[in-house]
């Protein structure tokens, strides 16, 4: 054996061409332009090169190829020419779309959507159990109505739940009349069934953690951003842990919590979560839905935003509606504008972010402007009272007893169903008196 035959050379990228179609009346917060530039990042992250890219405006998607099927052959040219391995749409292909585009394009090329190419970023770089069986869920629900051979390719590893993310495997007997494809039907959704049991297991479980995190009294702080902002950054500088970090879409999917202490000695718990993007795939929602509970259960949401990010407003607008999809649109958030030392003037960019309240230029990477946001995160956790007036059921009396040594009383009653209390407690205790029939004061009222 020769020195040379020891050296490991990396299998050759598979190579893509990316499409882009911007429809009519679309929703879209980036431009078509924009939003291929993040798809060829995503492209780049899962390891796929790519090589080429078409675009089309469509007043609405062709219903049989989403296309037009002149694009539809200048799509197919063009990746015969440039000898693609797959072809990337932008956009969600609903299954017909897909199937229809497959037999256009020729048993050769393969389609895949932006979701699909997400869920296999994901399925690469969950590294706990939870996070393999949460990835390996998604992807099944999302291929369940496809089952075609466009996402073979995805077949690697999840891990965890014992399955295969990508595959069925299509092994098994068959009852009579029954064709492969309503066995490999069957089987996933055999395998669904499972893993949404071993979910709802981690779930009881994270929320008897957090169950006994809240009567410790420990304040959450749970970050938010768009993918790469640099949350995971951010969180090594405050806790001084070791969170990965890369330089790449979806470098850390798994939650990470690490005690920080305040400006004025209180300890918090801040809570790093999976990032954001737009077009989130609504199987992944679904699925970290576990995980997307650290966020709601959160007493102050700490948005990162990279400010030096052209498109910084579009993501911010993607992060918050998934805020409102998860049910975490109406706690308090502290707005950090993130990688000011890669500005030249980042006054000027910040002016241009206007639309934001309680913001605060930082630099998580050197540790500039980490002072000022930690007091305005002590502020909000230990400082800001909110007036309300609630009733509390008797046999919550450990309610009663933290509105008494954290909050204000101005009046109790003793009723037949509980006691009525009014005052003022700290807006980060909110939400363990929102299920009891809570008031809270408006403007004119404490006028």
């Amino acid at each position: 054996m020769t020195k040379n035959s020891l050296i490991k050379t990396e299998a050759p990228k598979e190579k893509a061409l990316v499409i882009g179609v911007s429809l009519f009346g679309g929703d879209n917060l980036l431009n078509l332009q924009d939003s291929l530039e993040e798809l060829d990042l995503l492209a780049e992250t899962a390891g796929v090169e790519v090589v080429g890219s078409e675009t089309q405006k469509l007043d609405h998607p062709n219903p049989k190829t989403f296309i037009g099927s002149g694009k539809v052959e200048e799509v197919k040219t063009l990746a015969e020419a440039l000898d693609v391995d797959m072809v990337i749409f932008d956009n969600e292909l609903s299954p017909r779309h897909q199937r229809e585009l497959e037999r256009a394009f020729g048993e050769s090329l393969r389609v895949i959507d932006r979701p699909a190419l997400i869920l296999d970023i994901f399925a690469q770089h969950a590294q706990t159990r939870e996070g393999c069986l949460q990835v390996e869920l998604a992807q099944y629900e999302y291929r369940l109505p496809r089952l075609t051979r466009a996402w073979t390719h995805l077949a690697r590893q999840a891990g965890g739940g014992g399955g295969r993310a990508g595959g069925v495997g299509g092994v098994g007997l068959r009852g009579p009349g029954e064709t492969q494809l309503e066995v490999d039907r069957r089987m996933i959704e055999k395998r669904i069934e499972m893993l949404k049991q071993d979910l709802e297991k981690v779930r009881a479980h994270r929320m008897r953690h957090r169950q006994r995190r809240q009567k410790s009294r420990i304040p959450v702080v749970a970050l938010v951003g768009y993918t790469n902002a640099g949350k995971s950054t951010l969180l090594n500088r405050l806790s001084e842990a070791d969170v990965y970090v890369a330089d790449q879409l979806f470098a850390t999917l798994d939650p990470t919590t690490r005690r920080v202490e305040l400006p004025g000695g209180q300890t918090v718990l801040f809570t790093d979560t999976v990032g954001f993007i737009q077009k989130l795939p609504t199987e992944l929602i679904a699925a970290f839905r576990a995980t997307l509970e650290e966020i709601t259960e959160a007493n102050v949401l700490l948005h990162v935003i990279d400010i030096t990010h052209e498109n910084a407003s579009a993501q911010a607008k993607a992060v918050h509606e998934t805020l409102l999809e998860i049910g975490a649109g109406d706690l308090p958030i502290i707005t950090a504008f993130n990688k000011i030392d890669l500005l030249k003037d980042p006054e000027s960019a910040i002016a241009t972010l206007d639309q934001f309240s309680n913001t605060y230029p930082i630099s998580a990477k050197l540790g500039t402007g980490i002072q000022p946001l930690l007091t305005a995160i002590e502020d909000e956790l230990f400082v800001s009272f909110i007036d309300i007036e609630v009733n509390i059921p008797y046999q919550n009396g450990d309610l009663l007893s933290i509105f008494h040594e954290f909050g204000q009383v101005e009046d109790m009653v003793s009723e037949p169903e509980g006691t009525r209390i009014k005052g003022s407690i700290p807006r980060r205790l909110l939400y363990r008196f929102e299920p009891f029939n809570l008031t809270i004061a408006k403007a004119d009222d404490k006028e």
